[in-house]
């Protein structure tokens, strides 16, 4: 089953979803860390915001490299 899960986070709208997931998750630990400044919630709010820059990372290489072609070139 995490094998499944792992196979569709690299998909286009898994990266999406776990990439909005991973900002929602960042904003609510800013916001908490605000107030309160404790340390743990200022940590993963830098956490989820380093996850949230890395799904968006790849989902925009998604969109400009696409999927690798496969050579139709002859070979002898």
């Amino acid at each position: 089953m995490l094998k499944n899960l792992e196979k569709w986070h690299y998909t286009k709208l898994g990266l999406a979803i776990f990439g909005l997931g991973e900002a929602g998750l960042a904003y609510l630990f800013a916001s908490l860390a605000i107030p309160t400044a404790h340390t743990w919630e200022w940590a993963l709010a830098v956490v989820f915001s380093i996850g949230t820059l890395q799904n968006f990372g790849r989902l925009i290489r998604k969109f400009i490299y696409g999927k690798p072609q496969t050579s139709t070139a002859k070979q002898d």
